[in-house]
């Protein structure tokens, strides 16, 4: 070792391993013994790391310790990640597995709110949903329904084996007051008349989309409820 004492060098050798971005000369300076010729010091480790699976490398002004070029197709991770779906996801996707093929604005009516871009993206992102053309009325609204990775991803080896009302009812998992008292309850109907003010005008959707006259017709591919507890 022909630049500087090897402590030196071990010692720089250590502060960029231990950085958490690339450091300058002069910031590695501070580490080291006043007039310490940092440039030779960083040549001298280039050197020694050269042709190793990990090489010192200038980064802008800095100078910092990186994957050799030659193997980064083999140091690619693939992670799972798992995440949550929104409450608004679980709900659309549920009721798109129910009613397909379905519109955005038939999901909003039976939400009651609005639909989030988002939330049709997520479900897009995660292959459980699809477009299933149009449907031909006023403005043509594009349908939607679920895909085979869907069932995959559930077990199920067609929607006819989803839950129905008798289940999803033993389960806690499905309100079984009336519909209208519901969305009374929840403040979202002027009384449980459902009077016309409480009608698709009021939902913020615009009504871009008008409901198919026959839509809702069987909520659950069962014959255990009607159409209207859902």
């Amino acid at each position: 070792m022909t630049d500087g004492p090897p402590d030196q060098l071990r010692l720089l050798e250590a502060v960029l391993f231990a950085a958490d971005q690339p450091r300058t000369p002069a910031e590695l300076a501070r580490h080291l013994p006043e007039g310490t010729d940092v440039g030779a010091l960083l040549a001298e480790l280039g050197r020694q790391y050269a042709g190793r699976g990990v090489q010192l490398r200038q980064v802008g002004e800095g100078w910092a310790f990186r994957t050799a070029p030659d193997l980064a197709d083999r140091m690619r991770v693939e992670q799972v990640q798992t995440r949550r779906l929104s409450r608004a996801a679980v709900e659309t996707l549920a009721i798109i597995a129910y009613h397909e093929p379905v519109t955005r604005a038939e999901i909003e009516e039976i939400r009651g709110v609005g639909l989030n871009k988002g939330t049709l993206d997520t479900l897009l992102e995660a292959g459980w949903v699809q477009p299933r053309g149009r449907r031909e009325a006023p403005g043509r609204p594009l349908l939607w329904g679920t895909t085979r990775a869907f069932l995959d991803h559930f077990g199920l080896r067609d929607l006819r084996a989803l839950p129905g009302l008798d289940e999803l009812k033993a389960a806690g998992l499905l309100d079984t007051r009336p519909a209208l008292n519901a969305l009374a309850a929840r403040g979202e109907l002027a009384d449980s008349g459902g009077s016309a003010e409480s009608g698709g005008d009021a939902s913020g959707s615009g009504g871009a989309e008008p409901l198919d006259p026959g839509f809702g017709a069987a909520l659950v591919p069962d014959s255990g409820g009607s159409a209207g507890s859902g």
